[in-house]
C-alpha cells in the first residue's frame, strides 16, 4: 500500500493510504477529504480538481482531450491542474504530493 500526501484547502497536510487500481479522486473521497466529485469520476465536471506538485506533474500520464475540456471549465486553473478522477493510482506514485484546488 502506498500513500498520497495531500494539502487540504486549509493548508493542513494529510498522508492518505492509497491502493492500486483506484483513482486519486476515489482515494481522496474515501479518506474523507473535502472533495465534491459530483459526477462520481465520469469526467463530467471539475469538482475533483487538484494541483499536482511540480516535481510529480511530468511523471503522470498526459492530459487527454476529455479531461482538458473539463479543466477549461474549472475555476482557479493552474499549469499543474488535473482532475483527480482521471489519474489512476500506481505504486510508482507513492508519496506524490497534491493540493486540493480552491473552490
Amino acid at each position: 500500500m502506498g500513500k498520497l500526501i495531500v494539502e487540504d484547502r486549509d493548508g493542513k497536510t494529510h498522508e492518505v493510504e492509497a491502493n492500486e487500481g483506484l483513482s486519486f479522486m476515489e482515494i481522496l473521497r474515501d479518506a474523507g477529504l473535502d472533495i465534491e466529485a459530483a459526477c462520481g469520476g465520469c469526467c463530467a465536471c471539475a469538482t475533483c480538481h487538484v494541483y499536482i506538485n511540480d516535481q510529480w506533474i511530468n511523471k503522470l500520464p498526459k492530459i487527454e482531450e476529455e479531461e482538458e475540456g473539463m479543466l477549461d471549465q474549472a475555476f482557479n486553473l493552474e499549469k499543474n491542474s488535473r482532475l483527480s478522477c482521471q489519474i489512476e493510482y500506481f505504486e510508482a506514485y507513492s508519496g506524490i504530493k497534491l493540493t486540493l484546488a480552491k473552490e
